[in-house]
């Protein structure tokens, strides 16, 4: 199939896509990397008469500590999540999770603002703002204001972000120095979809995690906390027996829809060894 036939409009500024995109109402869509909307176009599964180019906008781009955040603009291409000093440095969940998402050419051209815009389900960097407690910053008509990621995912491919409305930059907390991360996922191939994710941040002193943070990606309808796993890490020392508290606290935590690909028994089942490998390597590294 082939799009159906769309006027285009290059934006200078964010003021200038946000009044574009008021006066051509539903009938429009932002696109920056289109690697989620070019799909869908070609498809029709979205046949918008306006698409409204915000590649060139400047205030979307670049990484920079504001503060205690790093502030990651949102036309950051995930290729730099991999080249970036500051994202080394500062958010290196993010530059953990990056070679895992599809293939080159598509981390090439793919942005971090329009994946954490679309919530794909079964994206990692969506789930990463969840784990590093980030805050989106959304701009709409009425003004930019910043979300923190634990509200800003609703439903499938349903965030906080309002008709309209455009996703600017990601505030990320600088990591710090008694800080660790850890990311992992299953698939069946490099780049294919994962059938199950997970990364965390955790804050550790002489060995005990004193807070944790843990985000499944590819369990459900959003990216999902492991809250009350997080609950039986927090305070302790990670050993055998904890790992395997944690990993059976998912049970209450995960809910794995139904799916012809992968029982939701089975999703969950690999999500108690993805964590229980992962525990295993912060436990060392704490």
């Amino acid at each position: 199939m082939k799009a159906r036939a769309f006027s285009y409009f290059r934006a200078g500024t964010i003021e200038e896509a946000l009044d574009t995109h008021a006066r051509a109402g539903d009938d429009a869509r932002f696109i920056a990397g289109g690697q989620s909307l070019v799909p869908a176009l070609a498809l029709r599964l979205q046949a918008p008469r306006l698409l409204i180019d915000i590649n060139h906008i400047d205030d979307l781009r670049g990484v920079r500590c504001e503060g205690e955040w790093l502030r990651i603009g949102a036309l950051t291409r995930h290729c730099e999540m991999l080249t970036e000093p500051l994202i080394t440095e500062f958010a290196p969940l993010l530059r953990a999770a990056a070679p895992f998402v599809a293939h080159p050419a598509i981390r090439n051209r793919g942005t971090l603002g329009g994946s954490v815009a679309l919530a794909d389900p079964a994206s990692e960097f969506p789930a990463m703002m969840l784990a590093l407690d980030a805050e989106i910053e959304i701009a709409g008509a009425s003004g930019r204001r910043r979300v923190r990621a634990d509200d800003f995912f609703v439903d499938l491919f349903e965030t906080a972000v309002g008709p309209g409305e455009l996703v600017t930059a990601i505030f990320v907390p600088l990591f710090r120095s008694n800080q660790r991360v850890c990311f992992d996922e299953l698939a069946r191939r490099r780049g294919d979809y994962a059938l199950v994710g997970c990364g965390m941040l955790a804050t550790c002193k002489d060995g005990v995690i004193e807070a944790i943070r843990m985000a499944f990606f590819s369990v459900g309808n959003v990216p999902t906390r492991a809250r009350t796993a997080e609950a039986v890490l927090s305070g302790v020392r990670i050993d055998a027996e904890r790992i395997a508290t944690a990993q059976a606290a998912l049970d209450g935590d995960l809910a794995p829809p139904e799916s012809d690909e992968v029982p939701p028994a089975m999703r969950l089942h690999l999500a108690r060894v993805l964590l229980g490998r992962m525990l295993g390597r912060l436990g060392e590294a704490a």
